[in-house]
Formats: C-alpha cells, structure tokens, sequence
C-alpha cells in the first residue's frame, strides 16, 4: 500500500522559540533563513528513510527555481541544473518515530531565500501534492552565510530585538532624548509588513524580478526606504513642515511605529498624516528589524541639505540679520536616519564597504537608478562616506553633504549685492548621536562618518568627494584677519538655561583680537525657526546689545516651531568692508511628566500606573490631553481629556493596564494643551513572566 501524508504539523511554539520570533507569534510559523526548522508529518503506516519524500516550497506569483522564488527538495534528490537558486534541504530529525509514521524533518531554508510569505507541500511519490501549510521567512543575522550576519550577540538583541529605543533631537548644543517604541514584534506585523512589499510599486510593474530580488538585503532595504514615505507610491506616512497639521496627527505626536502602520494598513493603504524626519526613520526601523535585518536610528546634528550636489551650502542673511525665508540650501537643527548592517558585494568583493549603511526614507531628494527615480536614500556605506568616495552606490554624495558639507554665508546688501562673510568647514554634522548598545546612553558615531574637524584626513576626505563630483566648487577656506585669526570674535552666551514659559537671557560677548580701536554698528535678530533651519516668522529686531523678551514675545510662534535662531551682524564703522558675525540655536525645554508604578507589574495581571504634569506658566492650560501607549503593556493606546489646568495647578491620574508580554517595558505619554504641544515622559517597566498562578 502506498504511504500518504496525513497530517502536517508545524511546531509554531518551538519552532518560532529557536528562531527568535515567538515574540511575534506562536500560532504562524515565522523562521529565519538558513536555519534549521522542525516539520512533522504523520503518514498512513511506518516510514523508512529509503522511502520518497519530497518537499516543495513556493513564495510569490510566479515560482521559479532559477528566480530562488521555488525549491523542490528531498528523496529521490533532485537533479538542479547550474542556474537554480536558493536550494532548500531537509534531514530527518532523531525524534521521528518512523515505525508508527511519525516524520520529522529538519528543513533548512536557503541562506539566500527570499524573504516572505511561503506555501510548503509535499509528496511521497507519485499523485498529487499535499499542502503542508505555510510560514514566513525573514533574514537571519545569527547565520554567517546571510548577507546580514552581525557577530556580536550584544548588537543582535539591541539592533534587532530590543523593541524599544531613543532618538535624539533639539540642537548640537541642546541635545535631546525621545523614547520611542518600535514595536517590530506586535502580532500584526507580519501583514502590515508583507503588505507594505507587495504593494510596492516594483511589484507591481514585474512581480516575478520584485519577490526574486527580496533575497538582497540591499533591495529590500531600498523599497522600505521608498515605502516608508508615500511620495510617488501607497507609502506609510506623509510628510509635513508648513506647521499646519490640522487635518491630521502633528508628527510629534507620536510615540511609536506600531500605531502609524497599524493606521497605515487599516485603512487600505492610505497614508498617514503627519511625518517627519524622525518619525519617518524610526518606522524603518521597526519594519527592517521586523525582516531581521540589523538597524538603528541615528541622529545628525546640524545636518546639511544640499539641493545641487556642490557639497557646499550657502547660508544667505540680510544686512539686520534676518535668514530669509525660501533659500535653495539649508541646515537643519538635526536630522535623523537609519543605519542598517549588511555587506555590498555589489560595490566590493574585500568587504571594503561591508557594515553600517545609511537609509534615509524622508523625501527629502529623488534617487536615480536604472530601475526608475524615487524618493528614497541608500543604502549608502558609511566606509564610504568617511573616505569620501561619493561615486559610489547609493546617494553617497547627499549623505556626505550632510555629515560633511562646507558651509559659507553670505551677507545681502538692500541693493541685491553678496558679501561673503564666513567660510566655516567645521559646522555641518556634529555628534552624529545613536543609542548605545544595552543602555540608554547616547553614543557619539561622528568619527565613523569622518575625521576630526580639520585634521588632514577629514580636509583630504573632502577634497577627494569634490573631485569624485567633478565639481568646480572651490574648497572653503576661513575667512581671517591677520595672523590667521578673526580680527573681531563675536559669540551668544546663556545666562541660564533656557525653558519653555521662563525668560531667555543671553550675553553677546565682542572681543578684539588686535589692537585696533573699532567702533560696531551691530543688528541682534530674533526667528523662530522650524527645526529644517526655515524661518517661520521674524520676532523682533533690535539696534544693539539687548536682553530677549519674556516668554509673552515668543510663545505664541513656538507652538508650530522648535527652536529660536539668535543672529547678530556687526558692521565696523570706519571699515564697512569688515563683517562680522555670530548666531546660536536655542531649544526651549518642555516641563517634565513623571510616571511612576504602583505595585509589581505581572504579566496579564492588572497594574496601575499614576501620571502626573504641573503646569509651569503663569496661564490657564486648556484642551489638555494626554496619551499613554507602550506595546506589551497596552494593544490600543489610552487618551484622557482635561478641560484646563490652572496656573502652578498639576493633572494626576491613574491609569489601569494588563501587560501582555514580560521583560522590560517602556510606557510613555504624550501631553498636549494649549500652552505646550507634545510633551513626552516615559517610565521603564520590568514585567515580571506569568507562571500560571498569582501571589
């Protein structure tokens, strides 16, 4: 008689355990490539080795062996011809139990298989196949032979397991930490990611290239860059920096990525509104680490934009000092990305530019290829960028611009004519900032991205990124008096450090670095700035010296605005000729929220959490809201209303939640009102495992 399959079972529990993904899900099979998963079969009497027994897997539309896209695998083996791609393979495992026709397989996906949704079905010689279910397969950073192996186990579980993380913002001077929570291994991740490929506009145009291709790490990376904004495509998140976001969710609104993409594929691919920078980076985040492939978010503080390529910005100020509004080049406050680790055997066989790749998914320039132009960045090696070798793959010349760009500024007469005032090769790209591993410390990466500030090594970089671009730019050289140094030296000093609702003092200190007796006309301008370095509104101007207003000045344009750009241009009276100048950032700091536990948190078992705000200001607070989400405490995020807060008043509320995963969890909270916007606090949570009974 002979021997059919029965029965398949999958072994979702153990065999998501061995692969790290049971955090995702125990009731879907969810393996990582290029390493062994369990598959038992019961066939209708006992089996032995010698019988037949075949497996074939298939993923996508079109499944082809020489694509990688299908397998046929097992006893008889197959003859493959020297084109297929992606073998999988099986051996029996030592629990079967084959007398009673109990099989079971160790099937070991292709280190180079495609990720994505595969269908399994098997044969046991002759007839039709039985289908054996199906299961995801994403990459494997603990395989050697994966193109996105990370040796260190400490890196593994902080760049892609750690469901939590920080992003830097504010200023180089007025750093800033965010926790966010990424959420890559919340149940509903496996379709909203393999949605957010399907629907990407290559697979569209040639399904059968599109699924084969997701094998790279490169490509796929390539198309969540591009799918992460909806620029061109049914992308993620739409981007917005005018201030007005009345029509959608202020882009510091959010406290994590589960919640966007969970909006994004519930609504039948619509994108969500609002994005910036930093939320548009850390969705990447969450989908890539979701894949497996290694990532984390990085921050660039005065981060260069530049529109032509030159590798310099130019920075335009009129004769008071204002920054016009509509310049071609800027400088943003920060600017955040994504790094992700994976070789480019596609630049360089030794491994030169293997590592860290810069992945930038804020439509921000569109990326020219031969497969089409999009509005994605990189992957772009950091080995590269520190080298300076900008005609390499891909968009090097835009991320070198905006670690390591030239900036000089210029002075606009009322008559139209330009007075260069300023060549500074040092300003653009400091403490390039990402979360260290298993802590919450800020780690400073500036040095992966070049050399120090105006060694030789960083000025050759330079040199050798303008001649790669063919570009007639002259490399910037400061402008000194005598001696090489400024013959005036003006700087911004605090007095105090600065916060939202309270006083700005500032000091503007002049010294004379000769012996020359000067008299100054000087200009001291006060913008609010949106963190893109664009002026959104102009609040006062003033002759001379002089202390900023209170908070009534400036408050009403800081709720659509991030910082304060203080500028002062100084005339020398009897030289006209010589202009000098100085300018500071200043990032107000929001008043805290505390979030403390009351009691041990279990795991599935009630807590409650307490969340307290005092108002700061000399007003009434009004439209208060507070948000409180964090994935694996809450499944739906919880918002509660209060109709104001008087002055040197405080919100306190309790909050009730059942954990539904152990470990260290992070609750965070978001303020809103009408004074401030988007207040974040968070608390860490260590959530004790169930065990079946409560003490």
């Amino acid at each position: 008689m002979k021997i059919t399959i029965q029965k398949a079972k999958l072994n979702c529990q153990i065999n998501n355990a061995a692969h790290r993904t049971l955090d995702i899900t125990a009731e879907q099979l969810v393996v990582r490539r290029g390493q062994a998963f369990l598959l038992t079969l019961e066939m209708s009497q006992p089996f032995t080795k010698g019988n037949p027994l075949s497996i074939t897997v298939v993923t996508g539309s079109h499944p082809s062996e020489t694509r990688g896209t299908r397998s046929v695998f097992g006893n008889p083996c197959p003859m493959w011809s020297s084109d297929v791609r992606a073998v999988w393979t099986y051996e029996i495992h030592s629990s079967s139990v084959l007398q009673r026709g109990s099989v079971t397989l160790a099937v070991t996906p292709a280190a180079d298989a495609p990720v994505g949704k595969y269908f399994m079905s098997g044969n046991t010689g002759g007839g039709k196949d039985v289908s054996l279910g199906s299961l995801v397969v994403l990459f494997n950073p603990w395989c050697s032979e994966d193109w996105i192996y990370l040796a260190d186990e400490q890196e593994r579980q902080e760049y892609v397991m750690n469901e939590h993380g920080v992003i830097y913002t504010g200023a180089s001077h007025y750093i800033q930490s965010m926790n966010w929570d990424y959420g890559q291994f919340e149940e509903n991740m496996v379709d909203i990611c393999l949605k957010l490929l399907d629907i990407n506009p290559k697979h569209k145009r040639d399904a059968a290239d599109d699924v084969s291709a997701r094998c790279n790490p490169i490509y796929v990376s390539r198309v969540v860059s591009a799918m992460i904004n909806c620029n061109g495509d049914r992308g993620v998140l739409l981007g917005r920096w005018d201030g007005d976001y009345s029509d959608g969710f202020r882009p510091s609104h959010w406290t994590g990525s589960a919640d966007i993409l969970s909006r994004w594929y519930q609504s039948d691919c619509h994108p969500v509104i609002y994005g910036q920078c930093w939320v548009f980076a850390a969705v990447m985040c969450t989908v890539l680490r979701f894949f497996g492939i290694p990532c984390r978010v990085v921050t660039n503080f005065d981060s260069a934009h530049d529109t032509d390529k030159s590798l310099t910005i130019d920075t335009f100020y009129g004769d008071d000092g204002v920054l016009p509004k509509g310049a071609k080049d800027s400088i943003w406050n920060f600017h955040v990305w994504v790094e992700a680790w994976m070789k480019r055997p596609d630049l360089k066989k030794d491994g030169s530019y293997d590592g860290w790749q810069v992945l930038d998914p804020t439509p921000q320039e569109i990326s020219h290829h031969e497969s089409g132009d999009v509005f994605c960045c990189g992957p772009a090696p950091v080995a590269a960028i520190l080298q300076g070798h900008v005609n390499m793959k891909y968009d090097i010349p835009f991320v070198f611009s905006e670690v390591n760009a030239d900036c000089v500024t210029w002075l606009v007469s009322a008559d139209g004519s330009k007075k260069k005032i300023q060549c500074d090769t040092r300003r653009v790209g400091e403490q390039i900032s990402t979360k260290s591993v298993g802590s919450n410390a800020r780690n400073n990466i500036t040095h992966l991205y070049k050399n120090s500030e105006g060694s030789f090594k960083e000025r050759a970089a330079y040199k050798q990124a303008v001649n790669r671009m063919n570009s007639e730019e002259e490399v910037c050289e400061p402008d000194m008096g005598k001696g090489g140094q400024p013959e005036v030296k003006m700087m911004f000093q605090e007095e105090r450090k600065p916060q939202s609702g309270q006083d700005i003092l500032l000091a503007l200190n002049l010294h004379s670095e000769d012996c020359v007796d000067r008299t100054l006309s000087i200009h001291v301008n006060i913008q609010a700035m949106r963190y893109t370095g664009i002026p959104a509104k102009t609040i006062q101007t003033y002759p001379q010296d002089k202390k900023l207003q209170r908070g009534k000045v400036y408050g009403k344009y800081m709720l659509d605005c991030d910082s304060l750009k203080v500028s002062a241009v100084a005339k020398d009276k009897q030289s006209p000729e010589h202009i000098y100048m100085a300018e500071m950032d200043i990032v107000l700091q929001d008043p805290p929220i505390s979030i403390s536990v009351l009691g041990q948190a279990r795991q599935y078992r009630e807590m409650t959490v307490e969340v307290v705000f005092e108002n700061p200001v000399n007003e009434t607070l009004r439209n208060c809201y507070l948000t409180i989400s964090g994935s694996g405490l809450l499944r739906n995020s919880i918002e509660q209303r209060f109709q104001e807060v008087l002055p040197g008043s405080r919100v306190q509320t309790r909050i009730t939640l059942t954990p539904y995963k152990s470990g260290l969890r992070t609750l965070l909270a978001d303020f809103d009102c009408s004074a401030f916007k988007d207040i974040k606090g968070s608390c860490t949570i260590d959530v004790k495992p169930y065990t079946g009974y409560f003490f």
